[in-house]
């Protein structure tokens, strides 16, 4: 195996050349030839299929189990508070500075190093790295595409700024758009039934209703009216009220279940689910790979933000170097000590772990 400090290095170079290559969310096409030469250039065999890209360590045996590494080279688009150009990796003492250092840059290039660090040992289990594309916009071509040319996966490190503790539960959401009907009429004379007064018991409940089922890690669902639209002139009472909301799920429920409950709650109105894909997930905390991170010294929690961990139908445990509160933030940065701790921890969970 390598020494730490080279792998360190080759991770923080890696990331400070990702940094400098644009890669808003479905146009990673250049962040993804990097990363596909990085692996090529150490000694891998590289993939690709769209912008993800992924590596199969040479010592495939269908006969083990499998664990998959995985996180995304996209980024969101930077705003105009940025005081540092986002668009160039920035060094100050042990701070590294640019878009995309914190979410995901740094737990990418740290599985990455990890990954190639592993590539001549014997393991008793199969590795797969994949760095996957449009997370930031649970776009069609994420890592949900790529899973189906993969082998069959039974556990995922899902690289998202944890501080490297591990998730072990994430919400879902679903985004729901909710039709309250009316009857048109003018607004002068005492006609027709407003669709907005009609929505607003609607509203209210949604406001207010608690589901039953309440998560140890995550609490209860969420929802969240955050869109409302009505009406077409002054004088005419409006026929149609339509709502969005945001519904965070925990764990308890699937989306299809919180939906089909919203659309008996609500009788009359029309609701329709946008997707239903981006489901909650949890680990048990007595899981192998769980219990070494806890012996290593990771905290275990539940978290409120989505990954694509949503898109993974098998054991999955989201940890990585760096803060959530940094992420989609201007200045965004990651400390070099951070990568150094993350590929560190890696290392020790996939040292001689066992199922």
């Amino acid at each position: 195996m390598l020494e730490l400090a080279l792998l360190k290095k080759k991770a923080v170079d890696l990331l400070a050349h990702l940094i400098e290559t644009q890669s808003f969310s479905e146009e990673e096409d250049k962040t993804a030839e990097i990363i596909f030469n990085f692996l090529v250039e150490h000694g891998a065999t590289a993939q690709r299929q769209n912008n993800n890209v992924w590596s199969i360590h040479p010592g495939f045996d269908e006969n083990k189990k499998t664990i998959l590494l995985n996180s995304h080279h996209d980024t969101v688009k930077f705003g105009k508070t940025w005081t540092y150009d986002p668009l160039k990796a920035t060094f100050e003492g042990d701070k590294l500075i640019g878009l995309g250092s914190n979410d995901a840059g740094a737990s990418a290039v740290s599985l990455l190093a990890t990954y190639i660090n592993f590539l001549k040992e014997d393991l008793p289990y199969n590795l797969i790295v994949a760095i996957t594309a449009e997370e930031e916009n649970s776009g069609q071509l994420n890592v949900g595409s790529l899973l189906p040319s993969l082998p069959r996966i039974d556990l995922g490190i899902v690289g998202e700024p944890t501080q490297m503790d591990m998730a072990i539960a994430e919400r879902g959401l679903v985004v729901v758009e909710i039709e309250v009907k009316g009857k048109t009429g003018h607004a002068a004379r005492n006609e027709g039934i407003n669709a907005i007064y009609e929505a607003m018991p609607v509203i209210d409940w949604l406001k207010n209703h608690e589901f039953e089922r309440v998560s140890d890690m995550l609490g209860p669902v969420k929802m969240t009216v955050t869109q409302i639209n009505s009406g077409s002139q002054h004088n005419v009472v409006p026929d149609s009220c339509q709502l969005v909301v945001d519904v965070r799920v925990n764990e308890l429920y699937t989306n299809q279940d919180v939906v089909a409950y919203i659309q008996q709650a609500l009788p009359n109105t029309i609701v329709k689910a946008r997707s239903l894909r981006l489901n909650s997930s949890r680990i048990a905390i007595q899981h192998p790979l769980v219990q070494k991170g806890i012996e290593l010294g990771c905290t275990t929690y539940g978290s409120p933000t989505m990954s694509d961990q949503a898109m993974m139908n098998f054991d999955t445990v989201k940890m990585g170097p760096g803060d959530s509160a940094r992420s989609h933030t201007p200045d965004e940065y990651i400390y070099l000590s951070e990568i150094e701790h993350g590929i560190e921890r890696y290392t020790a969970l996939l040292k001689d772990f066992k199922f």
